[in-house]
């Protein structure tokens, strides 16, 4: 897994995020214990209490540390100087491959992350609500007006991204994660029909 998904800053807490993806992706979640994410971090069952009181806190802020790094691509790969259907598809496009390039977390993030109850249920909707959050301020900035039938509302932005999500869960239940890029297109002429209609 790139080091880039985890924080640098907490040397141990990066390592007990990797541990906890890569003991998830090899036994499940609800068979991976703290013994074996210790095990796949290198470090004691102490640093774990040091850092997570539980499994389940463990994972939610590993999908939180995977969802600030694919905000931070779809952020990273906006120019304000191109029209808003260029930037959405170069967003999409940045934010697919970094996904691809981690199926690792794949399954751990968009599946394992709602065995959790309402626990990961809130924290997949925070996630989701900084994507939607982010699209509304691209397709809806100052100055763009002309270049669209009318401003994204808040409760569409939601449902394009949920519509997205559910686009990358089908291909992760296909066996297609190597093939996210190929969302791309699907997932901007959804954002276009959107906007408009």
């Amino acid at each position: 897994m790139p080091a880039t998904i985890l924080p640098a800053d907490q040397p141990h807490r990066s390592r007990l995020l990797e541990g906890m993806a890569h003991a998830v992706a090899a036994k499940g979640y609800g068979d991976t214990t703290i013994a074996d994410i210790v095990r796949e971090a290198g470090v004691s069952r102490r640093t774990f209490y040091e850092h997570f009181t539980t499994k389940s806190e463990c994972l939610i802020a590993l999908y939180e540390a995977a969802s600030h790094n694919a905000l931070k691509v779809l952020r990273g790969a906006i120019d304000p100087a191109h029209g808003w259907q260029e930037q959405v598809d170069t967003a999409l496009t940045a934010y697919l491959a970094c996904m691809a390039a981690n199926p690792v977390l794949m399954r751990t993030l968009f599946v394992d992350i709602l065995g959790l109850g309402e626990q990961g249920l809130a924290a997949r909707r925070r996630a989701n609500q900084e994507v939607a959050d982010f699209m509304l301020s691209v397709v809806n900035r100052p100055g763009a007006q002309q270049e669209r039938t009318r401003a994204l509302p808040p409760e569409m932005a939601t449902a394009v991204v949920g519509g997205i999500n559910e686009l990358i869960l089908q291909a992760i239940e296909d066996g297609r994660v190597a093939q996210l890029a190929e969302l791309a297109a699907p997932a901007s002429a959804l954002v276009r029909a959107v906007i408009r209609p």
